[in-house]
């Protein structure tokens, strides 16, 4: 209706069809290099949605074999580019560093310290709910749950996840509220994570994105030669090998991530605590488990 006015199915031509899809290339690639570009996937799925609406609606009025006006049309997309990981050193030196995350909400924090030691996707920590964390477990962790208002990405996206090294301190504070101001709003937290990462030039290289921490996971898993099938279980992939058991206890996992959790400096939630004393955790606490997972982790 923005494009071509309030017309009739029946009026919609190859002619007005292909004017649309000549208006979604002049978004692929603008004239103005000032104006975002429209990815080609964005586009095709508009230009699908039209040929289903209009292929099935004809369908149902008993018209199999009315051509099609959006018929054959498709942008080649770009090759995807795979999100590279964030490098161990940087996470350590950048985005662990005491203060790295100053003055952002309490939030931001929070959630960037969990995204490090899980290798959850960003949808999935925004939206965990106060019964999601498991902090007084004798293993803390927390799951991944499908819901009545909210599916999870895939059937194996549900897990448990322990949590180790500073996703431990970072979950602990905000495990009384959880993340109401982010709850089921994932183009909010993109935008506001996204320039928050920028303005502090916490993006290792311009191609890096959030979802770096994932992948930087994923890789600091395999790097520790961590059994395959927990890989995919912590990750929340399908496995392409048989599954036999439940991917071992919470202790085990713990034990295993463990092996590559990185050593931070206490400083980073004290300066957390000093900023934000309303979301502070419990000091000594803080500094006895710090120790033992540093101890653990260094081992």
């Amino acid at each position: 209706m923005e494009f071509a006015g309030d017309i009739a199915l029946d009026d919609i031509t190859r002619e007005i069809a292909l004017k649309y899809q000549a208006h979604w290339a002049a978004q692929i690639k603008p004239k103005d290099h000032k104006v975002k570009p429209v990815s080609p996937n964005t586009a095709n799925r508009h230009i699908s949605n039209m040929r289903s609406l209009y292929g099935d609606y004809f369908k149902h009025m008993g018209e199999e074999e009315r051509p099609n006006p959006f018929r054959n049309m498709h942008f080649k997309a770009k090759t995807l580019t795979e999100v590279p990981p964030f490098s161990a050193d940087w996470v350590r030196t950048r985005t662990l560093a005491p203060g790295a995350t100053r003055k952002w909400r309490p939030e931001l924090q929070l959630i960037t310290l969990m995204l490090i030691e899980t290798g959850c996707r960003p949808s999935e920590i925004i939206n965990l709910r106060i019964e999601d964390f498991h902090i007084d477990a004798a293993v803390p962790y927390i799951s991944i749950r499908a819901r009545t208002d909210r599916e999870v990405k895939t059937d194996t996206s549900e897990r448990d996840i322990p949590l180790v090294g500073i996703a431990l301190e970072a979950a602990r504070r905000a495990a009384p509220r959880a993340f109401p101001h982010y709850y089921d709003k994932g183009e909010l937290f993109s935008a506001n994570m996204m320039k928050n990462f920028r303005n502090r030039k916490l993006l290792e290289t311009p191609e890096h994105k959030i979802y770096s921490f994932r992948h930087a996971f994923e890789k600091r898993m395999q790097e520790a030669n961590i059994d395959y099938g927990l890989r995919c279980l912590l990750m929340g992939h399908k496995t392409t090998r048989p599954v036999y058991g439940d991917g071992g206890s919470l202790e085990y996992r713990r034990d295993e991530l463990l092996k590559i959790a990185h050593p931070f400096s206490p400083k980073v939630m004290e300066l957390f605590d000093r900023e934000h004393p309303d979301w502070a955790g419990d000091e000594g606490a803080f500094i006895a488990d710090a120790g033992r997972q540093g101890a653990r982790a260094a081992g």
